[in-house]
């Protein structure tokens, strides 16, 4: 373990993370969310839930400036009822640790599907809240001299 980071981030996790380029994508994916269809790297975070990993993610990871909607959501599927507190429960978490970050975008699902396929990584969590995929795109880091 290591001062300062959280436990819930695993060493793959955090290599990942940390090789990621600004305008790369990450996605933190539901337990219902099918993750090797994409055929890009997967991390195991089973036990946790998407917003205790964002607490955990946000503090080291810049969401990009650059992009009209850095963080992004599966959209619900018409005639299905979406959990508000989902999305209130990401907003909140982008909140805590970066300012003045657009809203959430919603993204179609077979959108996401396609998107998913370009990403660096899925994260694959315990999740178990419908449309609680997320996609983050990664930002310049800020060095301070």
């Amino acid at each position: 373990m290591l001062k300062g980071i959280s436990h819930l981030l695993s060493p793959e996790l955090l290599s990942t993370l940390y090789r990621m380029g600004h305008g790369e994508e990450i996605i933190f994916a539901d337990a219902h969310y099918p993750v090797h269809v994409a055929g890009v790297p997967v991390i195991r975070a089973d036990g946790h839930k998407i917003p205790e990993l964002l607490d955990a993610v946000l503090p080291l990871f810049e969401l990009d400036a650059y992009s009209e909607h850095p963080a992004a959501m599966m959209d619900v599927v018409p005639g299905d009822t979406p959990d508000p507190a989902v999305e209130a429960s990401y907003r909140a978490a982008i909140d805590r640790h970066q300012k003045d970050v657009p809203s959430i975008d919603k993204v179609e699902r077979f959108a996401f599907y396609e998107r998913a396929k370009n990403a660096h990584a899925i994260v694959a969590t315990g999740d178990t809240s419908k449309y609680a995929n997320i996609i983050l795109t990664k930002g310049v880091t800020p060095v301070s001299s």
